[in-house]
């Protein structure tokens, strides 16, 4: 994973009042999970550009007053109008302890199928795995350079030495297709989409409850 160093201070006070203080002053408030007791910190929203609007997955090294711990992302929220960062979660990384994380899927390579007129259809840009977090790698490479029209890749196919990959076996990851398979998966989309579409609104709640800790 990439790396990247970010300074925190600790919060001493933990309220909705405090929270909008640390939020006027342009800082996130932040909860570092995972390790022998619950962090309560905050940093400049400024310190988490890196980390935030990317697909990229950093290993952070906080120093907060003095302290460092290592850490993942682990959740985040954005107010719904102006797409701030309202709130961060982190889990901390202990030596020889595995994480769980997604990482993002790299295409690489030319097919031959989409050089003889077939059209390539990415349909997993991340996967979910399970590992030492100094072995993770930055991204999940898929080398395409051998699919013909029809050929595709699914998580079956991949082998990440010393990784867990925990997205189902059968997920499709990559394949070539014709111009009437794309209609045909652009229709198979439309119907799951109406099929998950059921939880409308749930967790709301929850989530604007949390931006204010």
């Amino acid at each position: 994973m990439k790396s990247i160093e970010i300074n925190g201070q600790l919060r001493k006070e933990t309220g909705k009042s405090e929270t909008r203080k640390l939020r006027k002053s342009e800082n996130v408030p932040c909860v570092l999970y995972g390790g022998e007791e619950v962090i309560h910190f905050y940093a400049h929203k400024n310190s988490f550009r890196d980390i935030v609007y990317t697909s990229d997955v950093f290993l952070i090294t906080f120093d907060i007053e003095g302290k460092r711990i290592r850490a993942t992302l682990k959740d985040i929220q954005f107010h719904p109008v102006t797409d701030e960062i309202l709130h961060i979660d982190f889990i901390e990384v202990i030596d020889n302890k595995p994480i769980t994380i997604n990482i993002p899927v790299r295409l690489s390579g030319v097919s031959p199928g989409v050089k003889g007129g077939g059209k390539l259809r990415f349909r997993t840009r991340s996967l979910k795995i399970k590992g030492i977090a100094d072995s993770i790698p930055e991204c999940i490479n898929v080398d395409i350079s051998n699919l013909h029209i029809g050929d595709s890749v699914k998580v079956e196919d991949l082998d990440l030495e010393g990784l867990n990959i925990l997205s189902p076996q059968t997920l499709l990851i990559v394949k070539v297709v014709t111009a009437r398979g794309i209609q045909a998966d652009e229709e198979e989309e439309e119907e799951e989409g109406e099929e998950g579409d059921t939880g409308e609104g749930e967790g709301q709640e929850a989530s604007e409850e949390k931006s204010d800790e």
